[in-house]
């Protein structure tokens, strides 16, 4: 049953990132790229295997199963992406202030639709 709920979670912020992507304005492909990036984060943390009731340190003279434990690998992924993807994000809006600034319109193309 989670990982009907953890698919669903990634499909419907997938579909709603690629929904937004395709709209006119420049804020809503701002938040279409937040939420796709949102998505493929949370694909690769569930890849992880995350593991509820286990020690995280293997106990010294103890066998290490490596079955037993998560890997840390997409999880340190996943961190550094949130960051970046952060840092991305804000200097996507100050792009998108300053276009709107020069251009006077937040559509993409630059060009109001003929009313």
């Amino acid at each position: 049953m989670n990982e009907v709920v953890i698919a669903a979670a990634i499909g419907v912020l997938t579909s709603s990132g690629v929904w937004l992507l395709l709209r006119p304005r420049t804020f809503q492909v701002a938040i279409g790229l937040s939420l796709l990036s949102y998505a493929v984060n949370l694909f690769i943390f569930c890849m992880g295997r995350l593991r509820i009731g286990v020690a995280p340190i293997v106990a010294p003279g103890g066998a290490a199963d490596p079955a037993a434990f998560a890997d840390p690998l997409p999880q340190a992924l996943v961190l550094t992406a949130i960051v970046i993807g952060f840092a991305t994000t804000a200097l996507l809006l100050v792009v998108l202030l300053a276009a709107r600034g020069l251009t006077g319109t937040d559509h993409v193309d630059g060009q109001e639709p003929p009313a």
